[in-house]
Order: structure tokens, then C-alpha cells, then sequence
């Protein structure tokens, strides 16, 4: 059973750095599912979901959301099956509760699916959020 869990979340101050991780278990790679794109979702109170950053298993080929980008580098490391999501020059906007996602359609992964408002729909697996709080 696929399963994702986030951790790393917490409270800084602004200007401040976390990084946050995401355990994969579960999740076959095999001839009819040869790649897995996992993402980073953030919500704040009384907001849309909103796509961060999302990365290919494959390739390392990465997407960011253009109010990260800069800042925020998403990396993985396929052999411990953890994806991470390092935050530098945290804004009290960034205060949010951050969701890892999964999908075994790589696609996602990319600036034309991004653009989607149903984006984050289109995501199989989900983890149970980590909460991110940056103080001003």
C-alpha cells in the first residue's frame, strides 16, 4: 500500500530556513508504472490548495511555483525513497500546511499540467500535512 509522510514542519522566524521530508513507502516501479512524480502542496487557512514543487523519480526534472522559485530547491534521493523540500528566505505567505503528493503519471510533473486549476486533483497520494509557520 503506497504511503506517504511528511515531516519537518515548524515555526520560524522570517528570513529563516526548514526542510521538509517526504517517506515513500509503497510505491512499485515496474514495466506498466516506470516513473512516479511526487509534489509539494502547501494550504493556508481560508486558500486554495496551491502547487509548490513536484520532481520525477526519473530524471530529477523539477517544476517550481514562481512564488518559490529561488528559494525553495526540491531534491530526492531514490535510494532512501525520501524526497526533500528545502525552504530558505521564508515569508510569514509561506505560513501553510504542507502536503506531499504522489502520482505514478510523471506528466504532472510540469509546467502545462501546473497551470491546471484542478492540479493538485490529479494527484493519487497524499500525505497527512505538515504544518509550516512563518512569524513576521
Amino acid at each position: 500500500e503506497e504511503r506517504l509522510v511528511e515531516s519537518g514542519g515548524g515555526l520560524v522566524d522570517a528570513g529563516g530556513s526548514l526542510r521538509l521530508s517526504c517517506a515513500a513507502s509503497g510505491f512499485t516501479i515496474d514495466d506498466y508504472t516506470d516513473d512516479l512524480t511526487i509534489a509539494w502542496f502547501r494550504q493556508a487557512p481560508g486558500k486554495e490548495r496551491e502547487g509548490v514543487s513536484c520532481i520525477r523519480r526519473s530524471d530529477g526534472s523539477t517544476y517550481y511555483a514562481d512564488s518559490v522559485k529561488g528559494r525553495f530547491t526540491i531534491s530526492n534521493d531514490n535510494a532512501k525513497n525520501l524526497v526533500y523540500l528545502q525552504m530558505n528566505s521564508l515569508k510569514p505567505e509561506d505560513t501553510a500546511v504542507y502536503y506531499c503528493a504522489a502520482d505514478y503519471y510523471a506528466e504532472y510533473c510540469s509546467t502545462t499540467y501546473s497551470r491546471r486549476a484542478d492540479w493538485s486533483r490529479l494527484y493519487d497520494y497524499w500525505g497527512q500535512g505538515t504544518q509550516v509557520t512563518v512569524s513576521s
